[in-house]
C-alpha cells in the first residue's frame, strides 16, 4: 500500500517537473532577442560603483536626441510633489532648502553589461537618469534612478523623495 502511494507521488512530481521544463523552454524560445542599437561616436564616462570601475557609454544619437529629464521631488513631510525638468548636465535646487540635483546623463533603455552601462536602443523602454545629491556641500546620493523601477535604488533622504517620470527630448526630434 505505501509502495503505491510512493509511486503515485513520484509519478505526479515527475510529470510536474516534465510540465515545468517544457513551460521554460517554449517560452525561451518564443522570446526574440531584443537588437541593440548600433552607434556610431558613443560619448564613454566612468563610475564608481561597489569599487569597480563601471564604464558609461551614451551613444551619440541619444545624446543628440535627448535635453532633459523630468523628476517628481517628493515632499513627505508637506505631502506635495512638485514635478521639474531639468536640462541635461545641469543642476536644480529644491526650494526652501539646502538641497541640490545634478543632472548627468540620461539613458532611455538602460542596460548594464558586465562592467558597461548604456543604452540598448532610443527608444524609452526603461528609462535612467545618473544624478548627483548635494546637501550644502556634501554629497548624499550618487546613482542611477529608474522611471519603471523607482525603487531600486533609490534616493533616500528624511524629507524628500525623488522619482524619474520621463526623459524630454530635443524639440528638433519630438514628434
Amino acid at each position: 500500500m505505501n509502495n503505491s502511494k510512493d509511486s503515485i507521488i513520484n509519478s505526479i512530481i515527475n510529470s510536474i517537473i516534465i510540465g515545468l521544463v517544457l513551460i521554460i523552454f517554449f517560452t525561451g524560445c518564443k522570446k526574440e532577442k531584443e537588437k541593440v542599437a548600433v552607434v556610431s561616436h558613443p560619448i564613454s564616462k566612468t563610475q564608481t560603483i561597489d569599487n569597480r570601475k563601471i564604464k558609461v557609454v551614451v551613444p551619440a544619437e541619444i545624446k543628440e536626441e535627448w535635453k532633459a529629464v523630468k523628476i517628481a521631488i517628493i515632499d513627505k513631510i508637506a505631502n506635495k510633489t512638485n514635478e521639474i525638468t531639468v536640462k541635461l548636465g545641469t543642476e536644480y535646487t529644491i526650494a526652501n532648502s539646502d538641497i541640490k540635483i545634478k543632472v548627468k546623463e540620461f539613458l532611455p533603455d538602460f542596460r548594464m553589461d558586465g562592467l558597461t552601462i548604456t543604452s540598448a536602443s532610443n527608444t524609452p523602454k526603461n528609462p535612467a537618469v545618473y544624478i548627483s545629491v548635494y546637501e550644502g556641500e556634501k554629497e548624499i546620493f550618487k546613482g542611477w534612478i529608474y522611471s519603471k523601477f523607482p525603487t531600486i535604488h533609490p534616493f533616500q533622504h528624511d524629507r524628500y523623495k525623488l522619482v524619474l517620470i520621463e526623459g524630454i527630448k530635443s524639440k528638433e526630434k519630438q514628434t
